[in-house]
């Protein structure tokens, strides 16, 4: 009876892996093809080859799949050892996108360091690093956070990646990491009161930042009205309305999307769900966000069964970015929300940032195959049941 009950939540751990890696990888595989339709005119006309962005892709979604591979196989209980060598090396690349020469400017925003020639964007992996050290120190813990002062740690470490992604410039991230951190605090153990105390000035503080940098002043005005400036602030919002609109119930079909053709900008990146719902219309659309819900459930419940509460804060954290970001980014293309910067994930543009959340999948699970009934937990029964017999 014990026997088959560990065969079972091994196949069981097996199956959800399977089901897990199949879906991420699947994702990613639907954003290199989107990404390729999305961007190769503009990619032929701003770099003469069309395939640009889409190599690059591939790039970052092969070194995604081998991240995921090895993280799954890797201890996460290591990562608790290496929380301050994470959250250095972190505070050190975010650092360095200042340092001319190694940092990169695109549009007036600091972001990215080159490194060997390859372009590597630290605020993405910021939120991981951040959900790794939370989950850490909150594991180690949890009696602490009660109080005021046992939140200090989390709150420094988490307000000095939000100072440093802000004057990149990047609002929509430092908002995101904002979201993160308070969402591992309260999940760790974070009292009401205090979650009210941090809460409420972290709200009033978002309209300040807004009103005291004029760019941020005329995106919020432009997406109260795009049409007060139809060929300024708000034609790139109108551009994704129109896309949106354009794709009807089932879409124009594959690679037949018109925005394309240099209407939206940053087609390939930030507003590709726009082209994705011009071309497979509102009920593809649909069905393909809710790809995200199922992901996001399934990682939710991994952290639910993990065998302990580090392991349960990781899981649970990579699910909140997942979702936090994809609902972000879909209440930009749609107007809900002013414009910001923030990737769909697993589909945009970026390898740093596809890299990165395929590396977190991992991180879960390994998560899972922990908690669950592992090979070597049989072998250890089955040797045991023929010392027996």
């Amino acid at each position: 009876m014990k026997l088959s009950k560990l065969k079972c939540r091994n196949e069981g751990a097996l199956k959800d892996i399977v089901i897990i890696s199949a879906i991420v990888i699947l994702l990613a595989s639907f954003g290199c093809l989107m990404v390729y339709s999305a961007s190769y005119y503009s990619a032929q006309y701003h770099y003469g080859n069309k395939y640009f962005f889409l190599f690059k892709q591939i790039m970052g979604v092969g070194l995604g799949i081998g991240a995921m591979i090895f993280f799954t196989f890797f201890d996460y209980h290591r990562l608790k050892k290496l929380k301050w060598w994470i959250i250095g090396g972190t505070f050190i690349l975010l650092a360095l996108v200042f340092v001319p020469g190694l940092g990169m400017e695109s549009y007036g925003a600091k972001r990215w360091v080159s490194i060997l020639g390859f372009s590597i964007q630290p605020s993405e992996i910021a939120k991981f690093a951040l959900v790794i050290f939370t989950a850490s120190y909150m594991s180690d813990n949890h009696e602490k956070v009660k109080t005021l002062k046992g939140l200090l740690p989390v709150l420094i470490v988490g307000g000095l990646m939000c100072v440093l992604v802000m004057i990149e410039p990047s609002m929509s991230v430092t908002m995101c990491i904002g979201f993160v951190t308070l969402f591992m605090l309260i999940i760790g153990g974070m009292s009401k009161k205090h979650t009210l105390m941090f809460s409420l000035p972290a709200a009033a503080l978002v309209p300040v930042l807004i009103v005291i940098e004029p760019y941020r002043l005329k995106r919020l005005l432009a997406f109260i009205d795009p049409w007060a400036s139809p060929q300024g602030e708000g034609f790139q919002l109108i551009q994704s309305l129109y896309s949106l609109g354009d794709g009807g119930l089932f879409g124009v079909g594959l690679f037949n999307s018109r925005q394309k053709y240099l209407f939206l900008p940053f087609a390939e990146s930030d507003f590709i769900l726009s082209i994705i719902g011009e071309e497979i219309g509102f009920i593809g659309t649909t069905f393909f966000l809710l790809t995200f819900l199922f992901l996001a459930y399934k990682l939710i419940k991994i952290g639910l069964n993990a065998k302990d509460r580090f392991g349960a804060m990781l899981s649970c954290g990579v699910a909140f970015i997942i979702a936090v970001q994809t609902l972000l980014n879909v209440a930009v293309v749609t107007g809900s929300i002013p414009p910001t910067g923030l990737p769909l994930p697993f589909i945009s543009s970026g390898g740093t940032s596809v890299m990165v959340f395929m590396a977190g999948i991992g991180i879960c699970l390994n998560v899972h195959r922990q908690s669950r009934g592992e090979t070597k937990t049989i072998k250890k029964f089955l040797s045991k049941e023929r010392v027996k017999t």
